[in-house]
């Protein structure tokens, strides 16, 4: 620290003022390196782990439950923060590998490339800018990057898919993170697809970069036969030799230096049945293959019509997860995509046997890997996947939180806070765990005859163990059981928090603004990073639509159209007080043009964003002969929360409905939260 550093930080703290975030690196450096990548915002790592929240799991719902204890895992959510909690499970000995290590052996990360820099001003403004969001982008990877590093077991593998646009930043960052000396490789994948730019080099390669948690120890797997390469033709021609059994072979010189025997078809046999101690059979079956390079042109680009990317932005060919998934795990070891997006290495690692952890904060993403996982197919012929549960990790549905057993009910809340779980009496009082070192109560609020915490209990508290307890006690409980609005009542010296679930947060609790997970509206915005803080509760939004069909202006072929005529939501705890215009926080709408009703599952069949719905005059617009007996449309915000309704056939034929302004309308209000 320079004198001149070391006297404005005295001058804030005798004025009162507080110090912000970036003096932290310089009243408590990081650990001295040769050289390191400095840019704004950067935390140390252990800031990075102590404020992210670990938030719990909840589950959604399991598909194709058989009996086994384990289930993959599909996880909606911030990636950092579920990552976090995965952290606290490894720790638990619940994530482990076929050979019973600790911890997950592949990671493949294939993260947004930090694209959309679009910005206005002045070109100089520009460029500042993106710079800024560079650097944020660095940092979004970075922490992830760090609890990527801690999840990995001792002997495994990370993969990070990048492009030329920042992999040399990331190169410096992953050095960092897991050491110089455990960098593997940067495979080169090459790729073929229209050749356009006349003024640059084509661009025909991404970059991936592999490194080992521990790379010296020599102990990560790599099945390098996986991906022998093949042999050339040319080669392939030399062995033309087939011997009594039909196999392959060439005669090569026994200790002959030189190439004695040239020409077109290599030693003939007549040297063998002459000379039979100069010369021995090289068999083309005992052959392993071409060593594997870090170089992959074999393995092509998806164009936009193939299946495999189900309509979905930056999918990746499933020939690419299936080389790194053979080479770097074993059957039944732990595989992890924490961006998951189309979830094709998720797809990959059930077909190879591989157990699976899939994270995206998208609902579309989310709704494209349960239908790809559901439809699973090798060679045309259908699979059934092992069983997976989907799982929310920062967007909760109270209304099946608080049916829940009152140890799981414990759990959750005591993770959802952050706390730590100490049972302990004081003064007669049961206390459940700890906050910042200062007691925790969980209110049972199954309790009968509408038990509340008034300012009466909290009194009660105070007389039995205020005294033994420092000047903190905080109190979990539903909502509507506290009497009282404010955030902590003070009794004596001692403070009593209200942590209300779900409406209310304790902002000085945390070290940052809580954040909302929000959804794209439109195509571009669907790999953008998003990183979320805290958590919320899901808020069905106010819908109400109108469907039918005709003909739109220009158009020959009639549609079925649903138009949105009314659509409110609001975030219940990251933006409690931001209220948005009507249709301001539509993020999409989803179809399945045949609804499966008989087992509820919804199987994404479209997506269309709002900003593509407001240009069709708030209309969902698709062929009339699309739907089955029945559609499921799922209205998205940007939150993340949905409201969703079946439409039958019938509503959509023009039979049924009546005339409004010369189309047929039929007009239906969804139930409100």
């Amino acid at each position: 620290m320079t004198p001149e550093q070391r006297q404005r930080i005295i001058e804030i703290l005798l004025s009162g003022g507080e110090v912000a975030p970036e003096w932290s690196r310089i009243l408590f450096p990081p650990e001295k390196r040769e050289y390191e990548l400095v840019y704004q915002g950067k935390e140390r790592e252990e800031d990075i782990i102590a404020n992210t929240l670990a938030v719990p799991l909840q589950p959604v719902r399991t598909f194709n439950k058989n009996g086994v204890t384990w289930h993959n895992k599909l996880i909606f959510g911030d990636n950092l923060q579920a990552m976090k909690t995965l952290l606290e499970m490894k720790r638990r000995g619940e994530l482990c590998n076929a050979d019973g290590t600790s911890g997950i052996r592949l990671v493949y990360i294939d993260p947004p490339f930090a694209t959309r820099q679009e910005f206005q001003g002045a070109q100089d403004q520009k460029a500042y800018q993106d710079k800024i969001y560079g650097a944020t982008f660095i940092e979004f990877l970075r922490k992830r990057l760090i609890l990527i590093r801690d999840l990995l077991s001792d002997n495994g593998l990370l993969y990070v898919h990048l492009d030329y646009r920042k992999s040399h930043y990331i190169k410096v960052i992953l050095d960092e993170i897991f050491g110089e000396q455990n960098f593997m490789n940067e495979v080169a994948w090459c790729y073929g697809e229209r050749e356009l730019a006349t003024r640059h080099w084509n661009r025909k390669h991404d970059n991936i970069l592999v490194y080992a948690k521990n790379f010296k120890s020599d102990q990560h797997v790599f099945n390098w036969k996986e991906a022998a390469g093949q042999y050339s033709q040319g080669t392939l021609a030399k062995y033309e030799h087939i011997d009594e059994d039909g196999r392959k072979f060439q005669l090569r010189g026994r200790n002959v230096k030189g190439s004695p025997w040239r020409g077109k078809h290599g030693i003939p046999l007549d040297v063998e049945a002459a000379n039979p101690e100069w010369v021995y059979r090289d068999y083309f079956d005992t052959k392993e293959g071409i060593r594997p390079r870090d170089w992959w042109s074999d393995i092509p680009f998806l164009n936009r019509a193939s299946s495999d990317r189900y309509d979905y932005p930056s999918a990746k060919n499933p020939a690419l997860l299936n080389r790194i998934i053979k080479v770097s795990s074993n059957i039944g070891d732990l595989v992890m995509d924490a961006f998951a997006g189309s979830g094709t290495t998720c797809a990959v690692a059930e077909k190879l046997n591989r157990r699976w952890i899939g994270i995206d904060c998208g609902k579309l993403a989310i709704y494209t890997i349960q239908k790809r996982m559901l439809n699973l197919s090798e060679k045309g012929k259908a699979l059934k996947a092992k069983p997976f549960t989907l799982y929310n990790a920062g967007l909760y549905d109270f209304a099946r939180l608080k049916e829940l057993p009152w140890s799981d009910w414990r759990r959750f809340a005591l993770t959802l806070f952050s706390c730590q779980s100490a049972p302990q009496r004081i003064g007669g009082i049961q206390f459940d765990g700890t906050l910042k070192a200062s007691p925790v109560i969980i209110f049972d609020h199954r309790k009968g005859n509408g038990a509340t915490v008034s300012e009466e209990t909290l009194r009660s508290i105070h007389e039995a163990a205020g005294s033994k307890v420092g000047t903190r006690i905080f109190i979990i409980a539903p909502a509507m059981a506290f009497d009282f609005q404010q955030d902590y009542i003070q009794i004596g010296e001692v403070r009593y928090y209200a942590l209300r679930v779900p409406y209310s947060i304790i902002h000085e609790l945390h070290q940052r603004d809580f954040l909302a997970l929000k959804q794209p509206t439109d195509e571009m915005a669907v790999n953008d990073t998003v990183d979320a803080v805290g958590f919320d509760f899901i808020k069905t939004p106010e819908l109400e639509y109108a469907v039918g069909r005709g003909n739109p202006e220009g158009e020959l072929l009639e549609q079925a159209f649903i138009r949105i005529d009314t659509f409110f939501s609001e975030a219940a705890v990251r933006e409690p007080m931001r209220k948005r215009g009507n249709r301001e926080t539509l993020s999409m709408v989803m179809l399945d043009y045949d609804y499966d009703a008989e087992n509820d599952v919804f199987d994404l069949d479209e997506v269309f964003y709002a900003e593509a719905i407001e240009g069709a005059a708030w209309e969902v617009r698709f062929p009339a002969n699309r739907p089955g007996e029945k559609v499921m449309a799922v209205f998205l915000d940007i939150y993340g929360n949905e409201a969703r309704v079946v439409i039958p056939a019938a509503h959509f034929a023009l039979e049924k409905l009546e005339k409004r302004n010369g189309s047929p309308i039929a007009k239906t209000e969804a139930k409100r939260a």
